[in-house]
């Protein structure tokens, strides 16, 4: 007799979902699975999508080359190779680091592409099967039984599926529906808030801004605050500002103003920003008042982990969700697709064809998420510290911030040699470039809490 296929649920069709789906349709038997994904968005551009990012050879590009769309004249298309350019710069415009794009000859090529976030869901949205998507259609409770490891889907307009689900992976984001099946842990506010912003059509308004930035991306640190442009393919530049803020940041009675109001936003953050250099007050100064994103920034415990169970699991932010300074999450999450799918595709050539059968290989999946996640989480908590949390950023921290950045994969004697050449680099720049120690010295700010 053959065995019935078995059925997938993926709550969310962001870049995890949807990379998810694209390894199963690829690896799986034909027939052994139908996989379904539900949206809670109406349409591809219902919220803002986000700014650019580099996808590693590791993750995000071995997930775009495992799914079949990384030699296509579609990915080629939204992917900016010459878009490595990189400054990381204090309030006054000193460069700590200034990385020319390869495109414009410069020496350091990172091989990291950059895309930006919409044209990526774009690519794997519409390179699916579009009826394997079920949009505006959001899950808002999982019922899994402990009889036979199925699950029903519970909706917002009141209705439930008709399918027991062999597997739900939930793919739903920070707050996520699925992950309180596994963990009691929810988001935490980091500490740390601001906002998303717009300079439509910058190399016509805004010509200069857009030499500064050099197609690439621009971070600018200074008094527990960053500002940041980035060049996106649409010819928009996407501004963000972040700093440490109190949890309420966004009540109006402590902004002293409407968050949500771009001419009060404007009007605040220029004063706020008052001593810092006119280019970068002007990145400020040149974004839509049509809209900002006022966002406070949470993230899960670095290190969460949860003891499986069959039916459900998850991946990407739901799994471990994180502050965005270290352009791991969405990069993360597509290595969280390509582990699932291999210990799926693994369990289905095995013979499992029932929910508790598959469920014996999440286990395994969740134990490399685990660590590979760990990784990321810390990654990203320690240049948050460094640059958000710790007085004087960058130039106080800009030796330990290069060494974090650059050593993961060195062994220990090299990482020793590594660091002293470039303590060696910045004791010379700062003497001959910045002068005075009055330069390093900051308000002192909180410490982090990560756990």
């Amino acid at each position: 007799m053959t065995p019935q296929p078995l059925n997938i649920a993926i709550i969310g069709a962001g870049p995890a979902g949807c990379t998810l789906a694209h390894l199963l349709r690829r690896n799986l038997p034909e027939g052994s699975a139908k996989l379904e994904i539900f949206e809670r968005e109406t349409a591809l551009h219902d919220r803002d999508q986000g700014g650019t990012l580099d996808l590693h050879d590791e993750t995000g590009l071995a997930a775009l080359r495992a799914a079949g769309l990384i030699d296509t004249p579609e990915f080629d298309a939204v992917a900016r190779r010459d878009g490595d350019a990189i400054v990381l710069c204090d309030k006054q415009m000193r460069r700590w680091l200034d990385i020319q794009s390869t495109a414009n000859g410069g020496w350091f090529a990172q091989g990291k592409p950059e895309v930006d976030r919409l044209a990526l869901r774009k690519l794997l949205l519409e390179s699916l099967p579009q009826e394997m998507i079920t949009w505006g259609k959001q899950v808002v409770k999982v019922v899994n039984s402990p009889h036979d490891a199925t699950s029903v889907l519970h909706f917002r307009d009141g209705s439930t599926s008709s399918t027991r689900y062999d597997l739900v992976v939930g793919a739903d984001g920070t707050y996520s529906v699925v992950r309180p099946l596994l963990t009691p842990h929810q988001p935490f506010f980091s500490g740390v808030g601001g906002w998303n912003m717009l300079c439509k059509q910058s190399e016509a308004a805004r010509p200069l801004l857009t030499k500064m930035v050099n197609r690439g991306s621009l971070f600018a640190y200074s008094d527990g605050k960053v500002l940041m442009g980035q060049q996106l393919g649409s010819g928009d530049l996407y501004i963000s500002m972040w700093g440490v803020k109190p949890e309420a940041w966004m009540d109006s009675a402590v902004a002293g103003y409407d968050v949500t109001d771009p001419k009060s936003v404007k009007a605040a953050l220029l004063e706020e920003f008052s001593s810092w250099a006119p280019e970068l007050r002007e990145l400020i100064a040149s974004f839509d008042e049509a809209r900002v994103w006022p966002r406070s920034l949470v993230m899960l415990p670095t290190g969460i982990r949860w003891d499986s169970r069959p039916g459900v699991t998850v991946l990407g932010d739901a799994a471990h969700v994180m502050c965005p300074f270290a352009g791991l999450g969405v990069n993360a999450a597509m290595g969280d697709a390509m582990g699932l799918a291999d210990e799926i595709s693994r369990a289905v050539q095995q013979g499992a064809s029932t929910a508790a059968e598959l469920g014996q290989c999440l286990g395994k999946y969740e134990a490399g998420m685990f660590e590979r996640a760990h990784t990321a989480q810390q990654f990203t908590a320690d240049i948050m510290q460094l640059m958000l949390f710790t007085p004087g950023a960058p130039c106080a921290v800009i030796e330990d911030y290069i060494l974090r950045v650059t050593s993961d994969d060195m062994g220990a004697s090299l990482t020793s040699a590594w660091g002293f050449l470039i303590a060696i680099y910045y004791f010379f720049f700062k003497l001959f470039f910045v002068g005075s120690k009055a330069a390093i010295e900051g308000t002192p700010l909180r410490k982090l809490s990560v756990s």
